[in-house]
């Protein structure tokens, strides 16, 4: 287990990604799922009245009787999805993560709901369609390395109808403000990370110079040691504003959070609306 460790006790490189599935890991993705339906935790989804709220806000800035065709870019097990389409949208949902994907569409079956959900990531596979508003709710592009957002500014621009729009929010610097790097380590007969007793090593590097944070847990069980990197790009006004201009988007406007809050000096999230 030691050796196993040793080669991740040193700083990554930017971006740098480990073999392991997050997303897909069967016990993992269990535990994603709960967090997700779990209406009074800011977890894998925001609490729940702050998602109605933030999908009545939406539904209100880019009307479905003017922008009807909706898709939803990591949906998850589908909370946004099905209120985008009580609201009046013509609703598709991408997820990365099939436990959520499977949830989401059986949901939709027991409901009666006319929702498309697909299984796929949305860097790596073809995005097709056309879509007069694409949303990417709690802060899903920050995870992404600059040239993985640059390609999906780019499919996304692609696939919106001309005067479409792409609601997006980030975290700003303000999200990491006093937070120093740390390791500290834990161990647990079960839990999120395995089913089986593990070690759990947590890691936080901050890589100041490009705003960038990564979350690291190297988890250890008798028989596995598994790396999972986590990253975390926090922007700027005037970052979001040259990759968004060099993609071809216009009329942006911004928010504190993506359910229409103030932009404040110190916001520690920011939401973009911005215009094909």
């Amino acid at each position: 287990m030691i050796k196993a460790m040793k080669q991740f006790a040193h700083r990554p490189p930017l971006y740098d990604r480990t073999d392991a599935k997050f997303w897909d890991d069967p016990h993992i993705s269990q535990g994603m799922l709960k967090a997700h339906l779990n209406p009074h935790l800011e977890s894998a989804t925001r609490k729940l009245d702050f998602v109605r709220k933030s999908a009545h806000w939406i539904s209100n800035k880019v009307p479905p009787a003017q922008h009807n065709r909706l898709l939803d870019l990591g949906c998850g097990p589908g909370i946004y999805a099905e209120m985008f389409l009580n609201n009046g949208y013509q609703v598709t949902g991408v997820d990365l993560s099939q436990n959520s994907i499977q949830y989401a569409k059986k949901n939709a079956r027991e409901k009666g709901l006319d929702i498309l959900y697909l299984n796929s990531d949305y860097i790596q596979s073809p995005l097709s369609g056309k879509y007069d508003l694409i949303t990417m709710i709690y802060c899903d592009f920050g995870v992404l390395s600059s040239s993985e957002r640059q390609l999906l500014l780019t499919k996304v621009y692609d696939i919106l109808t001309p005067g479409g729009y792409f609601i997006f929010d980030v975290f700003t610097p303000f999200e990491y403000v006093g937070r120093e790097e740390i390791k500290k380590w834990s161990y647990e007969d079960s839990g999120f990370w395995s089913a089986h007793p593990y070690l759990l090593l947590e890691s936080l590097y901050c890589y100041d110079e490009c705003n960038t944070f990564l979350n690291q847990y190297i988890v250890a069980t008798d028989s596995l040691t598994t790396c999972y990197n986590l990253w975390e790009h926090t922007f700027t006004i005037g970052e979001l504003e040259k990759v968004l201009f060099q993609a071809g988007f216009r009329n942006l406007r911004y928010f504190g959070d993506v359910a229409g809050a103030e932009l404040r000096n110190d916001s520690k999230t920011l939401c973009v609306i911005a215009e094909k």
